[in-house]
């Protein structure tokens, strides 16, 4: 990623190209539709071969806005200028996955308080569960971090105890899900570059894969490439705390035990 040119990068976290293709004249900031190869097939992959020694300089210049808890097996504070780790106060542990306007209300306040050169902003959807149409029980932050994984939509696909339309039809209505909150993001951001992409992608059964484990298939590697620019028109205040420092965070993670 650090090899192109961006300000701020939306990540769209297992969006499949062709899904994102699907919905795209639904939203006007979608309208030069490219694609690349990402260096992973998973979140754990993606950060682990884009967070590398070659690019210290460039890392301490970016801000990192995340709802993907992989981060805390490949990242610390000093590593980054900012690294928000929403997920760790904001996750939802009754839908099992981080809500979409957590992590674009803590963006907003990142591009708007910090002098930082690039901005990452990594959503968990269209990754499920799916918020709008869940088709399993959610997912836990504790031990998707640690690497465990859980019974996802594409597992029980794989075991026909969903059929393909059904899982299609909760994975893009996630997308608009999150794609709604990407339009109040950049209408609130100041950016002459922004990318809209994605960590990875996900199999649906191509040569008899499902999800995305760590194999370089192309529906899990093809990721979708989107440019566009943002206008802050201050037309939304975050709900959540503005200009919370580190040392305010920390304070609050100890609290919940995370320190």
């Amino acid at each position: 990623m650090y090899e192109r040119d961006w300000d701020v990068l939306v990540l769209l976290d297992a969006c499949r190209v062709d899904l994102l293709e699907e919905v795209a004249d639904e939203y006007s900031f979608l309208d030069d539709p490219q694609m690349l190869t990402s260096v992973g097939s998973s979140s754990i992959e993606w950060l682990e071969n884009t967070f590398v020694d070659e690019y210290t300089h460039e890392m301490g210049e970016t801000a990192y806005i995340t709802g993907n808890p992989f981060s805390k097996r490949v990242l610390s504070t000093e590593d980054l200028l900012v690294l928000d780790e929403v997920w760790r106060y904001e996750w939802d542990e009754k839908r099992g996955t981080i809500p979409a306007r957590a992590i674009t209300d803590r963006a907003i306040t990142a591009g708007r308080e910090n002098d930082c050169e690039r901005l990452i902003i990594h959503y968990m959807q269209p990754h499920f569960p799916s918020v709008p149409e869940p088709l399993s029980d959610g997912m836990n932050a504790e031990t998707l971090g640690d690497g465990e994984g859980w019974d996802s939509p594409w597992h029980r696909l794989q075991r026909g105890e969903l059929d393909q339309e059904t899982l299609w039809s909760s994975y893009r209505e996630n997308l608009r899900y999150v794609l709604d909150d990407v339009t109040l993001l950049l209408e609130n951001l100041d950016a002459e570059t922004v990318v809209i992409s994605a960590d990875h992608g996900n199999a649906a059964g191509e040569f008899g894969v499902y999800g995305h484990p760590k194999v370089p298939l192309k529906p899990i590697r093809n990721v979708p490439w989107y440019e566009t620019t943002a206008n802050d028109t201050e037309s939304y205040v975050p709900e959540r705390e503005i200009g919370v420092d580190q040392g305010k965070i920390e304070e609050k993670l100890g609290a919940l035990g995370y320190l």
